[in-house]
């Protein structure tokens, strides 16, 4: 039997740093769990132009369609705003998730006990957080036909074209519908559905899923700028919403502010089956590169441990030690452990990156 597989990306900035942190933590499951992976590591983004003239070579893109997994730590920084658009360290990640066709984007949204002081909301609203937000990630605005910008009389336009099919929104919803059965059974779907024809469309389309597929989950519908209010005003009224590309990247990061730090979250981007039944998929974390402490070993490994406990939940069929690493990490932030950038008393020492994938692992050992 062969081991699993997986191709990970550092990426850009703070990308490298945390990546090792979860190279760490796959080594303890194989030496502690017996776990194994075969594991490969490749250029992305920043890293992969300076290498090649290119974010993403067609070599990497292969190896991506032929792991069960990729792992991404970060692209992009100020040094390559200067590029090209084509060529910019964000369209190697672009191209992973259409080429994968990564159509689910998961963004869960939980709020560990020990931080919900960081939030910039009450704690009794946040406390106890947990919901997971479905974007749809291969079509939409992002996507859609024609686009660009053009001259029209004596000025510029700039055109993007929304575009949904129905067989687009039929398959994120069921991704919802699913994740709902397997959590506390509610989608709530948003869209502008009062100002656009596409928000119509998705609404009837999510509505017959629901009613012929998934009976026994409870639906509800809400426009999009009202979901985000409500996100603000009582977040745990929701357990999975599931919302197209644009407001999925908005309403997304409104959510993982609710934590009171981008530094903590993780996400899964998965795709149609593969031959083993499994999506394809590829897992990273929500911050972005941080080129600011790059170097400096200030960064949170966090969302990007916590990426790799979605990869075994949703990947590799093991909820049970996804489990057991989530909980670990919720030991260590209990503990108070915190690297730089989740202090917020005067004369505390923060730890290391590294000293926090420490801390992990020890909360691991101690849950055997």
């Amino acid at each position: 039997m062969t081991n699993p597989s997986l191709l990970i990306l550092p990426g850009d900035g703070i990308g490298p740093e945390v990546m090792a942190e979860v190279r760490r933590i796959i080594g303890w499951y194989g030496e502690k769990r017996g776990m194994h992976f075969d594991v490969s590591e490749d250029l992305v983004g920043g890293a992969a132009y300076d290498a090649h003239g290119t974010p993403l070579t067609d070599a990497t893109m292969e190896k991506a369609q032929n792991v069960d997994a990729v792992l991404l730590g970060a692209v992009g920084g100020p040094k390559y705003d200067v590029l090209d658009f084509s060529v910019k360290p964000e369209r190697g990640l672009l191209r992973l998730r259409k080429e994968m066709d990564l159509f689910a984007n998961l963004r869960p949204a939980q709020c560990f006990d020990a931080l919900a002081d960081f939030s910039s909301l009450k704690r009794d609203v946040v406390a106890g957080l947990d919901i997971m937000i479905v974007r749809e990630l291969t079509s939409g605005i992002y996507f859609g036909e024609p686009r660009g910008i053009i001259q029209e009389g004596n000025e510029r336009v700039g055109i993007n074209t929304q575009r949904y099919t129905e067989s687009e929104i039929e398959r994120v919803a069921r991704s919802a519908f699913e994740l709902a059965r397997r959590r506390g059974n509610k989608v709530c779907s948003m869209e502008k559905a009062n100002v656009m024809e596409s928000g119509v469309l998705w609404r009837e389309v999510v509505t017959k899923i629901g009613e012929t597929e998934y009976p026994d989950v409870e639906l509800s519908h809400m426009y999009a700028d009202a979901g985000a209010m409500q996100l603000c005003r009582w977040p745990k009224q929701f357990d999975v919403i599931v919302t197209d590309n644009l407001f999925g990247d908005l309403l997304s990061d409104a959510a993982a502010m609710l934590t009171g730090s981008l530094g903590m979250l993780p996400s899964a981007s998965l795709g149609a089956p593969m031959a083993n039944g499994r999506p394809k998929a590829l897992y990273e974390p929500v911050h972005g590169s941080a080129p600011d402490i790059a170097g400096q070993a200030k960064a949170n490994p966090i969302a990007c441990i916590l990426s790799f406990a979605m990869a075994l939940r949703y990947s590799f069929d093991q909820g049970a030690e996804a489990d057991r690493l989530e909980a670990a990490v919720e030991t260590v932030l209990a503990d108070g452990v915190r690297t730089a950038d989740l202090m917020q008393n005067e004369g505390e020492t923060p730890v290391s990156t590294s000293g926090m994938g420490d801390a992990v692992l020890a909360a691991l050992d101690a849950s055997l």
